[in-house]
């Protein structure tokens, strides 16, 4: 089943997101070589493909796990929440319906 994980950024994460960055993208690229990642990226906080200096608010993750509690173990593993970037990590089961 799939599992969005959903992620608030502190405030002023910026640097420690850029930091942490490299080994973030490393794990998420691991469930997309195993074929598990549905989607991925962060929420820019201006209206901006590149927010620049303004930096982000946090990361959307939708992912396939075995469960819930898989799901909630690999994000609470995450680089950024080691790093300190995430305030909050929601993590729910998703059910894709769109596109078909």
């Amino acid at each position: 089943m799939y599992y969005a994980i959903l992620a608030k950024d502190k405030a002023d994460s910026l640097n420690d997101r850029l930091k942490a960055r490299p080994a973030h993208l490393d794990r998420v690229r691991q469930l997309q070589d195993a074929g598990r990642l549905l989607l991925a990226g962060p929420h820019p906080a201006i209206d901006s493909e590149d927010p620049g200096s303004a930096g982000f608010t946090g990361s959307l993750i939708v992912a396939e796990f075995p469960d819930l509690e898989a799901a909630h173990a690999w994000a609470a593993a995450d680089p950024y929440v080691t790093a300190g970037v995430f305030t909050e990590v929601t993590v729910k089961p998703f059910r894709k319906v769109f596109p078909e």
